[in-house]
């Protein structure tokens, strides 16, 4: 095999090897394969697919081309898996919340690029959290503690880190084939006993559309399973933002709020709830889906969630009790602003992709991977759709460092919303898809 060969038999339609497909991503891992093969090969694949039994195979040897972990704990090791959304703090309250219900989480996390936020930003808003560990260190943070919300080290799934960046370059983004490589190799080298895919449709959402949010999460979960990790996937709603803040610090003083008792936050809860029931079931620590929500649901209402997330971060390197100090140590925007409604009415929608990017104006959020984040900015307080607002009063608060930046973000937060007469409420979860 040559990487010229498998380039040629997908670029033809021609079945791929598994073999040839492994040995291309020990090549993309390695540096043997080039920039200029790796393209031509991520172009192939968006022009003529590989089919499930080639997807099957392409994510499994980008698993394969660097380290994969494997467990010997009491309990099920499980994980979820978002595509991204606005205000989305699902990870931070699912993980200690399946920790306390006797699953272990090794919760491999990226960053924000774009107008969604990244998981590990907002856990760097605490002060000390270390998010680059090495596998030995996760390896006792996740038997100590139940779970451990980390980015990816350097053995994890080398050529899909690799072919990430050539996809950016090359306009081949789009492919289902290749996204969903790229989430699953890094997922199943965790060693992952059962995976939740939450996949987001909407304004918010890198996939607008509810048939391509079908399409993908049914090539993610006919590949994790034909790879042997069970796999369910949830559609759901991301035309508003999921929780009332988008901002790394804002996020997480939501998050610390809502594990002390303080917020309800019913989107957010409703979504961490629902994905940790079908992780449950998945991982035989509930009956169903029914019964596994129902448990979740009873650790964020008696503090035993609360309880591992304190201890992960502490052995993270973060602010000790953190449930209950935190909030006073997380970063503070100079300038904090009302955003006024314009008029009176109902909010009956949102582009919540445009709150995302109003973040990113505010330095909250990256355009390019090496832009610097400010920990501080973004929104709190945003409006829920179907609230009713008279003319003045506040539907969202902007958080800047600078005057003129919170003067922009008012006027980007009210074009974003839509007032009319009546609101019809979308429901959170919007279908499923099991193997």
């Amino acid at each position: 095999m040559t990487a010229r060969t498998v380039i040629a038999a997908v670029r033809d339609g021609a079945p791929v090897v598994a073999e040839d497909l492994r040995a291309f991503a020990r090549g993309l891992a390695s540096g043997t394969v080039s920039d200029a093969q790796a393209g031509a090969f991520a172009m192939a694949v968006l022009l003529r697919g590989l089919g499930d039994a080639g997807r099957v195979a392409l994510t499994q040897a980008m698993r394969d081309s660097g380290d994969v972990l494997a467990w010997d704990l009491p309990g099920p090791v499980l994980d979820k898996h978002s595509t991204g959304g606005i205000g989305d703090t699902v990870s931070l309250l699912l993980a200690p919340a399946l920790a306390a219900c006797g699953a272990y989480v090794p919760m491999i996390s990226g960053r924000g690029l774009g107008h969604t936020g990244g998981t590990l930003d907002k856990l760097e808003a605490l002060e000390g959290y270390r998010t680059d560990i090495s596998e030995d260190a996760l390896r006792a943070v996740v038997a100590e503690t139940g779970c451990a919300i980390v980015g990816a080290t350097g053995q994890i799934a080398p050529a899909d880190r690799r072919l990430y960046a050539i996809r950016d370059v090359t306009a081949t983004v789009e492919s289902i084939d290749l996204i969903t490589a790229s989430i699953l190799s890094k997922k199943l080298a965790a060693g992952l006993g059962g995976l939740v895919l939450d996949v987001k449709c909407g304004s918010g959402a890198f996939l607008t559309d509810p048939a391509a949010a079908r399409d993908l999460a049914q090539a993610l979960v006919r590949t994790a399973n034909g790879a042997g990790c069970p796999t369910w996937a949830l559609l759901t709603d991301m035309d508003e933002s999921l929780a009332s803040a988008a901002g790394n610090a804002l996020e997480v003083a939501e998050v610390l709020r809502i594990l002390r008792g303080d917020a309800t936050s019913p989107r957010l809860r409703a979504a961490t709830v629902s994905l940790g029931g079908a992780l449950l079931a998945l991982g035989g620590l509930a009956d169903d889906p029914a019964d596994g929500a129902a448990r979740i649901d009873a650790t964020l209402r008696d503090g035993r969630a609360a309880e591992v997330f304190a201890r992960m971060v502490a052995a993270l390197g973060g602010p000790r009790n953190v449930v209950a100090t935190g909030l006073a140590g997380l970063p503070e925007a100079p300038v904090v602003r009302e955003v006024p409604a314009p008029a009176a009415g109902v909010l009956t929608a949102c582009d919540a992709k445009a709150l995302g990017w109003a973040v990113v104006s505010l330095g909250g959020g990256r355009q390019v991977e090496t832009d610097p984040v400010d920990p501080a900015v973004g929104l709190s307080d945003i409006a829920p759709l179907g609230t009713s607002v008279v003319r003045g009063e506040p539907i969202a608060r902007v958080h800047a460092a600078r005057e003129e930046a919170a003067d922009r973000a008012v006027v980007e937060v009210q074009a974003a919303f839509t007032l009319g007469t009546s609101f019809d409420a979308t429901p959170l979860v919007l279908g499923e898809v099991r193997p």
